[in-house]
């Protein structure tokens, strides 16, 4: 071969030497950067749509949809449109979440989960160690620690050595005019978000100055009781001299705590009654449900949709455009996908025009805003302890209405 060919020959080759190793290096690159090209970042998520008690977090996804839609069309992030594929349903299955983690990493090529909303999350190992930035409602111990893994407004069930949000047990505490000589009974189902719950709920009530008269992670979690005496009548003998407690506390999800809730207002309680996922107008539509749920104070960790905010107004507007311009009944779900895709969002915007996993991790490593509809954000903070904000609201009459304002409470040590 004449000396020019094999000149030309030899650059070619180490061209294409030199493009494989980029491309298999996960380096700095956008076109080696998994899930990131020059102007799109691929982002997808796991949502429990079904279950087989017919709970649904199914618009996680729209709330998602709709701030990633009004990302693009504000430009997109430094300049790169979100590609967002949707949430996988992960039937609030371990196994079929762990299988959706996989599917969304190695089939569908995501740079990151935004967001991830189910009581189980068996994913999180595999996706932290796949370096997956990965964002969703931290209701679960997973939230709180991993490095590539963010809680929306915090980590919310701690490891010993993080923080406990008290805007529930304080929350309660203004209901009941003050703690003082109150007591409290706590119910969960068996699974593991119930027992952390149960674990963290115990300790806060309890700095929160109440009597915990009973704390049980005992209701099935996997086939709903059609009887719950048992359960009624074990937590009605709990509080001081065998009688019924204060307040009755569920961190259970809506069709359970429908059932719970009927079966106490049967039974004669008059005391407060409060769970942490009845905040949905959509439930009000059967009468059933309606009279379950009256009167039940319902704990929020973002302003309440009845708030005139400017954050709040831009929020109603983009699900109004994601539904395509019709008004829907708003709820809790969709504010959980909305903010996942909003911390999401502004960490990557921080990261700058290079994105890698790594400038995601260094701009989240500084990272802070204030004023959002979760209260003042900040990480690596946020995986140690909540963003410390809430409210409650109370359906009275077929209407929720606010019954503790908004606020930001100092968090406690947990341990």
């Amino acid at each position: 071969m004449p000396r020019p060919l094999r000149l030309i020959a030899a650059s070619f080759a180490l061209l294409l030497v030199t493009a494989c190793n980029s491309a298999s290096s996960g380096g700095g690159t956008p076109s080696s950067v998994r899930g990131v090209t020059a102007d799109t970042i691929k982002v997808g998520g796991i949502v429990s749509m079904t279950t087989a008690s017919g709970y649904s977090k199914k618009d996680t996804d729209l709330g998602a949809r709709a701030r990633y839609d009004r990302a693009n069309a504000e430009g997109g992030i430094n300049g790169r449109r979100i590609e967002y594929l949707g949430a996988e349903d992960d039937g609030q299955d371990p196994a079929r979440n762990l299988a959706a983690a996989r599917k969304l990493v190695q089939q569908d090529k995501v740079f990151a989960v935004s967001p991830m909303s189910s009581v189980t999350f068996a994913g999180a190992d595999f996706l932290d160690a796949q370096k997956v930035p990965t964002v969703g409602w931290g209701t679960l111990p997973s939230f709180c620690g991993p490095a590539h893994l963010y809680g929306f407004n915090g980590c919310l069930v701690p490891t010993p050595g993080g923080t406990l949000n008290q805007t529930w047990p304080e929350g309660l505490a203004a209901v009941l005019g003050g703690s003082r000589g109150k007591s409290v009974a706590l119910i969960a189902g068996d699974n593991d978000a119930g027992k952390f719950g149960i674990r963290t709920f115990t300790q806060g009530f309890k700095a929160a100055g109440f009597q915990v008269a009973y704390a049980k992670a005992v209701v099935p979690a996997t086939s709903m009781p059609s009887d719950w005496s048992a359960y009624t009548k074990e937590i009605l003998r709990s509080g001081p001299g065998g009688g019924a407690p204060d307040a009755v506390v569920s961190v259970m999800q809506t069709p359970y705590n429908i059932g719970l809730f009927t079966a106490l207002k049967r039974s004669g309680y008059k005391g407060v009654i409060s769970d942490p996922t009845d905040y949905d107008p959509g439930l009000l539509a059967k009468d059933a449900t309606k009279q379950a749920l009256d009167g039940v104070h319902v704990l929020l960790q973002f302003q309440p949709f009845e708030s005139d905010t400017p954050a709040m107004r831009q929020f109603k507007a983009d699900i109004k455009k994601a539904s395509g311009g019709t008004d829907v009944p708003l709820n809790m779900h969709m504010m959980t996908g909305y903010m996942s895709a909003d911390l999401f969002l502004a960490i990557a915007g921080k990261a700058g025009q290079e994105l890698t996993v790594e400038s995601f991790q260094k701009a989240a490593g500084g990272f802070s805003d204030t004023g959002t509809l979760v209260g003042d954000r900040a990480e690596p903070r946020g995986q140690k302890e909540s963003f410390g904000c809430g409210a409650l609201v109370r359906l009275k009459n077929g209407r929720y209405e606010v019954a503790v304002p908004f606020r930001c409470y100092p968090p406690i040590p947990f341990g």
